[in-house]
């Protein structure tokens, strides 16, 4: 059985089908603090299988070490935490102590329990460095100030740290690009705060009305002046931690990184590809309030595609019909 920390979250969710679709028995953690048992609705309608669900916070050791104990665990898919680089400058001290805290509770219930299997899935962001061509051996830039992207860093640091300790370890770290899109059938996706905190969903939300502009800033040393990301289908993903897992398995005292991209792309062309998906003029206005990116997050992911013998396949365009898809069908119920 494998043990999926937020897998009522929007990745967390994903990967949980995807599980269960490979034959794999699933358990889910989960504290609902951004997601919903709707998910657990769906995910049991999709797959027609009762999927066993715990509500309680990873950072509760006492709780997570029953979990363990009543459930025959064999890895673990870390995807809790909070990620919104913008949000954490803001509220530092709730990064810190979730994201940290987080991996520190979840090993110390492996160590306890002798499952020394384990997938994180981290960002990109993590190196903190501006390039379209970020590699594994690619240092992090432990100076970059975003308490987001230091939290992840404190995150490979504590996971790298407990690895050297014990030879039975292995561990896999995904960095994920910018994950975007939803289940081919519009089933299941990302649940949309109103307030969303990352990109695509705001731009879908003025596509559908429900907002009348975004504000972007245009001072990216890029072609356009817009941030360049690179983004990855969820569903990409999913594949990728699949290849991951079946890697995992077959090695014994490891510890090793993954870039998890797609190709690259301006914001503005995002922006540009979202009104030729949904039909639709996004607005733009230029914001007042200036914070600090990265201008360019991008990767070839070629560790990956030699060693999992995974690369992204699903297009930019792609993305955004399967995240508007499922996206209607809920603001029409």
């Amino acid at each position: 059985m494998i043990l999926v920390t937020g897998g009522l979250g929007f990745i967390g969710s994903h990967v949980v089908l995807s599980l269960l679709a490979h034959g794999q028995e699933v358990v889910i953690v989960d504290n609902l603090a951004n997601a919903n048992l709707q998910t657990l609705e769906r995910l049991e309608y999709i797959s027609g299988m009762y999927v066993p669900f715990v509500k309680l916070d990873v950072r509760n050791t006492p709780a997570l070490n029953k979990v363990f104990e009543q459930y025959s665990i064999r890895a673990v898919i870390h995807t809790a935490g909070f990620k919104s680089l913008e949000e954490s400058r803001l509220k530092p001290l709730e990064y810190y102590n979730d994201n940290v805290s987080c991996i520190m509770s979840l090993m110390r219930a492996m160590q306890r329990t002798g499952v020394r299997t384990l997938l994180h899935l981290s960002s990109m962001a993590v190196y903190g460095t501006s390039s379209l061509n970020l590699n594994e051996e690619h240092p992090l830039n432990f100076a970059n100030p975003n308490p987001y992207i230091k939290s992840q860093q404190m995150i490979e640091e504590i996971i790298r740290d407990t690895s050297k300790t014990d030879e039975e370890w292995s561990i896999a770290i995904l960095r994920l690009a910018n994950v975007a899109g939803a289940f081919e059938h519009g089933v299941l996706g990302e649940v949309v705060a109103p307030l969303p905190k990352n990109i695509l969903p705001l731009v879908l939300q003025i596509a559908a009305m429900q907002r009348d502009s975004i504000q972007l800033q245009q001072n990216a040393k890029t072609k356009d002046q817009t941030v360049e990301r690179s983004f990855v289908h969820v569903i990409d993903v999913c594949e990728a931690v699949i290849a991951t897992l079946k890697w995992l398995f077959n090695q014994r005292s490891t510890c090793e990184a993954f870039d998890i991209a797609g190709q690259p792309t301006s914001i503005q062309n995002l922006i540009n590809t979202v009104e030729k998906v949904t039909e639709t003029k996004i607005r733009i206005e230029e914001t007042d309030y200036v914070f600090q990116e990265l201008d360019q997050i991008g990767s070839n992911s070629l560790k990956a595609f030699e060693l999992l013998k995974w690369k992204a396949h699903r297009s930019l365009e792609q993305m955004i019909e399967d995240q508007w898809r499922y996206y209607q069908s809920t603001f029409n119920n």
